[in-house]
């Protein structure tokens, strides 16, 4: 169960990482074929780190949906695109998708839409640390820590310190 936070400046990442990795943990118990996914470069973090925990380190791929965004005509590419990495079976699998802030759905459509590019996964499941709201298409995550409401002027990213701590940061534009 996600917490709802008004003060965003206030969100201890920790915090919420501890709290999704319990809810994926408990989640999952059941499955076959598991399989991590985290789209770059929040989601990467937190899959890396997810994947050690559970054991899946050999099951652990990255996606940078650059090129299947449907926006990709507005926005470019960004300077900072990373190759994507599957280094496993797609087909079949039961795949957690994990990003780190789930805001108009955009990002998970496209990142849905390159493993299918992959193989047919017998499922995908969406883990967010956050919900930010302002939703454009009808995405919702399975696993979520915290939802916040932000400005349209504001944006929340996580960064990832050297010893591998998360924080979060609101940033205004």
């Amino acid at each position: 169960m996600s917490t709802i936070h008004n003060d965003a400046s206030a969100l201890d990442a920790e915090a919420l990482y501890q709290q999704l990795a319990q809810q994926v943990r408990a989640g999952l118990k059941d499955a076959t074929e598991v399989a991590l996914v985290g789209i770059h470069s929040g989601g990467a973090w937190l899959a890396e780190r997810l994947a050690a925990e559970l054991g899946l380190a050999s099951r652990l791929g990255f996606i940078d949906v650059s090129f299947y965004r449907d926006d990709f005509s507005e926005k470019g590419l960004r300077p900072d695109v990373k190759p994507s990495q599957i280094p496993f079976a797609v087909e079949g699998a039961t795949i957690v998708l994990i990003d780190d802030v789930l805001y108009t759905g955009r990002t998970t459509r496209a990142a849905i839409n390159e493993l299918f590019d992959y193989g047919r996964p017998a499922r995908i499941l969406l883990a967010a640390l956050v919900d930010r709201g302002g939703r454009e298409l009808p995405v919702a995550a399975d696993f979520l820590a915290a939802t916040v409401q932000l400005e349209s002027q504001q944006s929340l990213h996580l960064q990832r310190a050297d010893d591998g701590r998360f924080s979060l940061t609101v940033v205004h534009a």
